[in-house]
C-alpha cells in the first residue's frame, strides 16, 4: 500500500523539525487538514527557528514532543517521517525500524513525483554535480527542478509538476537508507570513509547508498564513476542500463577524457563534446563531476553545443574551490566543504605548479590521515596551518612520513580563523596560494562547513583592505 494511502488512518510523527521536517509537516497538512500531526525535536520551543513556531502557533492541530526526552513519543505513532540528521541507530527508532514505522520526506516525494528522478550521490562532489546536471538540462529546454540535499527538500519541489518535469535530487547516505525506489536516472561518483560517527563501519555506509540502484529497472540508466573500485562494486546489484565514465576509454558507451577533451562514446560513435580547458571547474576531480551532466545531457537529447555551454557558463559553487579574493598577487581559496582526507588531496592536486600554504584541520572523526601527509610531502607546501582536533594527527603523520628528513614544510598550530589567515598570509610570496581545505568536519569552533569558509572569507576580505 502506498505510504500516502496508509496515512489516513494511521497516526503520524515527524521527528526533526528542520527545514526537510518542516517541509514535510507542510505537504501532509495540504493533504490532511484536520489531521492531529505530532511534531517532535530535542531542541526546546525557544531554540527551534522562528518561523517554525509560527507555523506551528498557526495551526492548532499538533501535539508536541519537544527537549531531550522527545524521543519517547516515538513508540506512540503509527509512521514515523524522520529527519536524516537523526541517526536510525538510537535505540527508541532502531525498534521502530523493526517494526517498519519509518519513512521520510524523501520516501514521499519518490511516491507522488509525477515526472522523472535523476538521482546523485557520493561522498564528494555531489552538489557541484546536480547544479551542472540542473544546468545541462535547462540550457536544452527541460522543465528541471534540484531537489534533495542541496538544500530543497523533495517534497518542496514538487508543486505544479506535471510527467515531463525532470527532479535533479542529491541524495545523502542518510535520505538513501530507509528508501525501497531508485532513481529512474542513479548517478554514483565515489565512495569515501566519512560519516563513520553516524554509521557503524563502511559496509553500513556503502549499504545506505546502495539504496540509489538497489530497486532499478531494466528501463532506467545508472550513470557510475568507473575509477572508483566501490561504485564499480555497487553498480553490480543495478539492473539498469550501466554508462561508465572516467578519465580514459572505458567500453563502448560513457564519457571519458582524451587529448584533453571530454568525449562521449556510444552506438559506435565517438563524439568530443567540451575541452577540458574550457570547463571553468578546477581540478580532475572536477571534470568528473562536470562527466555525468555531459551522459545526461545525450540521454535527454540535448545537442553537443548546448551542452558545452551550459557547462562552459557554469560557475563554481561557495566552499567548493572557491577563488575568494586575490592579495598582492597571492590567491586565497575556499574549500571548506573538503571534510575527508581525500578531498584536500584532490584539492591540492587542481594547483600541480603552485606553491602552496595548507589550512587544514577540524573534527575528529577517526580518519587516516597517512595518504594526505603522503601528499604534503610529496608537493610544494610551503607551510601546514593546522587547525584543532585533526591538525595535531595530521603534523605527526607528516614527521612519521618524512622518516628524519630535514626538509619538513613550516607548521603552525592555530586556535581560530583570524590567527590562521594571517598566518598564511605572512608566510606567502607572490604567486603562492592560501587554500582553506581542512579535511575535517567543522565542529570545532565552528557552526558548520558554511560558517567556516564564511569566516575565512571575512578574514581575507580584512586583509584586502589592509593590504590594497
Amino acid at each position: 500500500m502506498a505510504i500516502i494511502d496508509e496515512l489516513e488512518k494511521r497516526s503520524v510523527l515527524i521527528l526533526g523539525l528542520g527545514r526537510e521536517g518542516m517541509s514535510t509537516f507542510t505537504f501532509l497538512r495540504k493533504r490532511f487538514p484536520l489531521k492531529v500531526v505530532g511534531l517532535a525535536d530535542k531542541l526546546s520551543w525557544a531554540q527551534l527557528e522562528e518561523q517554525t513556531r509560527q507555523v506551528i502557533e498557526s495551526d492548532g492541530r499538533v501535539a508536541l514532543f519537544l527537549g531531550h526526552e522527545y524521543l519517547k513519543s516515538v513508540s506512540q505513532y503509527d509512521i514515523v517521517f524522520k529527519s536524516p540528521g537523526i541517526s536510525p541507530f538510537i535505540r527508541e527508532l532502531s525498534a521502530a525500524r523493526e517494526l517498519g514505522k519509518i519513512s521520510s520526506n524523501t520516501a514521499l516525494f519518490f511516491e507522488r513525483c509525477p515526472g522523472t528522478i535523476v538521482g546523485v550521490t557520493g561522498t564528494k562532489g555531489k552538489s557541484t554535480t546536480v547544479s551542472l546536471i540542473y544546468e545541462v538540462l535547462k540550457t536544452g529546454g527541460i522543465d528541471a527542478r534540484l531537489a534533495g540535499n542541496i538544500g530543497i527538500p523533495p517534497l518542496s519541489s514538487l508543486d505544479g509538476a506535471i510527467s515531463t518535469t525532470v527532479f535533479v535530487a542529491e541524495l545523502s547516505s542518510h535520505q538513501l537508507m530507509d528508501l525501497h525506489e531508485s532513481p529512474h536516472i542513479a548517478i554514483l561518483l565515489n565512495v569515501f570513509r566519512e560519516h563513520l560517527d553516524y554509521y557503524q563501519g563502511l559496509e553500513a555506509y556503502v549499504e545506505a547508498k546502495q539504496t540509489i540502484v538497489q530497486y532499478q529497472t531494466e528501463n532506467d540508466n545508472v550513470i557510475f564513476n568507473a575509477s572508483c573500485p566501490i561504485t564499480r562494486r555497487m553498480v553490480n546489484k543495478s539492473k539498469a542500463r550501466k554508462i561508465p565514465f572516467g578519465v580514459g576509454p572505458i567500453g563502448d558507451v560513457g564519457c571519458f577524457l582524451e587529448n584533453d577533451f571530454l568525449v562521449f562514446r556510444a552506438d559506435g560513435r565517438q563524439e568530443k563534446i567540451i575541452s577540458a580547458e574550457a570547463v571553468p571547474l578546477k581540478g580532475a576531480f572536477n571534470l568528473r563531476n562536470a562527466m555525468p551532466a555531459i551522459v545526461i545531457g545525450k540521454i535527454f537529447g540535448i545537442p553537443n553545443e548546448t551542452i558545452a555551454a551550459a557547462i562552459q557558463n557554469f560557475r563554481p559553487l561557495e566552499h567548493r574551490l572557491e577563488l575568494v579574493r586575490t592579495c598582492n598577487e597571492v590567491s586565497f581559496y575556499n574549500d571548506s566543504l573538503a571534510t575527508i582526507p581525500e578531498a584536500t588531496i584532490a584539492a591540492m592536486k587542481a594547483f600541480p605548479k603552485r606553491r602552496l600554504i595548507l589550512l587544514v584541520g577540524g573534527f575528529d572523526r577517526g580518519q587516516d590521515f597517512t595518504q594526505l601527509a603522503r601528499m604534503i610531502l610529496m608537493s610544494d607546501v610551503k607551510e601546514v596551518v593546522l587547525f584543532p582536533t585533526t591538525g595535531e594527527r595530521l603534523w605527526d603523520e607528516i614527521v612519521l612520513g618524512a622518516s628524519g628528513k630535514s626538509d619538513l614544510p613550516k607548521h603552525v598550530f592555530v586556535m581560530n580563523m583570524s590567527e590562521a589567515v594571517q598566518e598564511a598570509y605572512n608566510s606567502a610570496q607572490r604567486g603562492d596560494i592560501v587554500l582553506l581545505s581542512p579535511a575535517g568536519a567543522s565542529f570545532v569552533g565552528f557552526g558548520d562547513y558554511r560558517d567556516r569558509g564564511n569566516r575565512f572569507k571575512a578574514e581575507v576580505a580584512k586583509l584586502v583592505d589592509q593590504h590594497p
